[in-house]
């Protein structure tokens, strides 16, 4: 009886020690296929752009649609939910384009948490708000520094199972607000 319960208990825990892990798989799509609402709300931004590709993407718990490209030499990523209201906007930057006092916050934090920490991609994220999509898009193609972006950082740290992917969001400040841990599945979509 006893060993029954300790079996049960232990593949208990297992599946729950694997439903906290992030499995996102990322599809290339068709532009057609993106939502059109999404796609209106975009063209101005993408015009002159490079690489302008479209993605679907799903976590298992939630779909949504990407637009990644190039332009002005930054790549973004903009996010939309199924019926094409805006997410957020996502662009890839280096630690040197973090205010000092800023990333001094992230490195403290990442030292603290973290044993042998790697940066593999930094993004500075606009998230959207109820009916302020053009404001926010506006506000990220200008780069602004503003006290609701936030940065999200891709790391590869040891831990206890070896070398693990990390994906940590922090507000404007550096203060951590949320961490995923990832499988390295998550690499199977375009990093930008």
């Amino acid at each position: 009886m006893k060993y029954k319960l300790f079996s049960t208990l232990i593949v208990l825990g297992c599946l729950l020690g694997q439903a906290q892990i992030k499995q996102e798989r990322e599809f290339r799509i068709d532009k057609k296929d993106f939502p059109s609402q999404a796609i209106a709300l975009i063209s101005p931004y993408v015009t002159n752009s490079k690489r302008v590709r479209f993605y679907k993407e799903t976590d298992g718990e939630k779909t949504s649609f990407e637009a990644k490209f190039k332009k002005d030499k930054l790549f973004y990523s903009i996010e939309f939910d199924t019926i094409g209201n805006l997410e957020d906007i996502e662009f890839v930057i280096r630690k040197t384009d973090i205010p000092t006092d800023v990333f001094k916050n992230i490195a403290n934090y990442l030292n603290v948490t973290y044993k042998k920490v790697k940066l593999k991609k930094i993004q500075q994220q606009y998230l959207a708000k109820v009916n302020n999509s053009e404001i926010v898009l506006k506000d990220a193609f200008q780069n602004l520094l503003l006290q609701s972006i936030r940065y999200e950082i891709i790391i590869s740290a040891k831990a206890k199972k070896g070398f693990q992917i990390f994906e940590i969001t922090f507000d404007s400040q550096g203060k951590q607000i949320s961490t995923r841990r990832f499988s390295d599945s998550k690499y199977d979509h375009v990093l930008y």
